[in-house]
């Protein structure tokens, strides 16, 4: 396969425009973001979306992916394949909106099952070969993998879009599961971990029958555990120098016994965790210095969040538009792998950790394209 997609390499680093389809499932498991996206590259690269999507994860798919971290090997193996093929649906739903539209790849991140960089282990699940023979296309994936392998964090990987595409912003910080930053220092790329955010907060709030806490409104009924609060704060995770990355791991070890050994109620676990949040991300900010910042991520959407760092740092807060806010990772997943093809790093060594910078990624060809070649 890799000899026959040599044969195309040429046409492919010299192409100038490329439509893609992005896709990224993050930890909170608020459904399959997909962005249909064009690239091209002139002086700078320039991007525009023409369509996004996010599907809804049935409960069943809550329920296994919740657990998959507690499988055993052979089960794992068994749902990476379900998942593949219950993937290669979404998006091909997602393609059939489109038909008059050649697609050059899907980019697809994948879901994190588990994430160990210091033990050099990673795994997203969703990123097996039959994905492309399902779609009929061909697919970029499998992006952080490699990175772990040159001793790097494979996280976080969105800034080298925030690079190249968000250039007119000083900072860039997404709020999801996970809030995590992006800037320039010394001409090269910093990024990292700032803290949990969504994938705390909305484990606490589906207690309550609640899918995520919208707007904020019960945290703000809540008021703050300052004990809990100073335990948060005080975790080893926030003297760490970077680069650092976050995972489901590091949360169930540390932040869910944490406050639940306090007996508190709903709103004022939410409460507590918001001011955590803020308190996090506020102090990176004035570590940082820089004023004009651009926020996304479904976080953004938290409105007492918001205003609780808005208050704290006194920086201006540039809230994107909508489709920004909740695709510019599945977006920066379509960038990733339209580097990946033009063979173009991909992975910022200062920002991974990684041995240096590298493209990364796998491609996988259909078995009709590749029979043809």
């Amino acid at each position: 396969m890799s000899k026959k997609y040599t044969l195309n390499k040429t046409s492919i680093i010299n192409k100038s425009v490329f439509n893609v389809i992005g896709v990224m499932s993050g930890t909170s498991l608020d459904g399959i973001d997909l962005c249909y996206a064009r690239f091209e590259q002139l002086d700078s690269w320039k991007f525009k979306i023409i369509d996004v999507q996010t599907v809804d994860y049935p409960q069943k798919w809550i329920e296994l992916l919740q657990n998959a971290i507690l499988l055993s090997p052979s089960k794992l193996v068994q749902l990476d394949t379900n998942y593949t093929l219950f993937l290669s649906k979404v998006i091909s739903n997602f393609i059939k909106k489109h038909p008059e539209v050649t697609i050059d790849a899907v980019c697809s991140h994948g879901h994190t099952v588990f994430h160990k960089p210091k033990l050099g282990m990673t795994l997203q699940i969703g990123n097996l070969p039959d994905l492309s023979n399902y779609l009929n296309q061909t697919v970029v994936c499998d992006f952080r993998t490699q990175d772990v392998r040159l001793g790097g964090q494979g996280a976080p990987l969105v800034p080298v879009g925030d690079a190249l595409l968000f250039s007119e912003y000083e900072y860039c910080i997404n709020i999801g599961g996970f809030a995590n930053i992006s800037y320039e220092k010394n001409n090269e790329r910093i990024a990292f971990d700032i803290c949990p955010v969504n994938i705390v907060m909305n484990h606490y709030a589906k207690t309550i029958g609640l899918q995520y806490d919208s707007e904020g409104n019960r945290a703000l009924k809540g008021t703050v555990c300052s004990p809990l609060l100073d335990k948060l704060n005080s975790l080893k995770f926030y003297t760490t120098p970077f680069p650092k990355s976050l995972g489901l791991e590091w949360v169930q070890e540390y932040i869910f016994p944490l406050i639940d050994s306090y007996e508190l109620s709903i709103d004022s676990i939410l409460r507590t965790v918001v001011e955590h949040s803020a308190f996090q991300i506020t102090k990176i900010l004035k570590g940082i210095n820089l004023k004009k910042g651009l926020f996304t991520g479904g976080g953004v959407y938290n409105t007492f969040l918001m205003n609780r760092i808005q208050s704290l740092s006194n920086h201006e807060i540039v809230k994107a538009n909508a489709d920004i806010i909740e695709f510019k990772e599945a977006l920066i997943f379509g960038f990733l792998g339209v580097l990946k093809l033009k063979e173009i790093p991909n992975c910022l060594s200062s920002v991974t950790g990684a041995s240096y910078d590298h493209v990364s990624g796998c491609v996988y060809l259909p078995k009709n394209i590749i029979n043809s070649v």
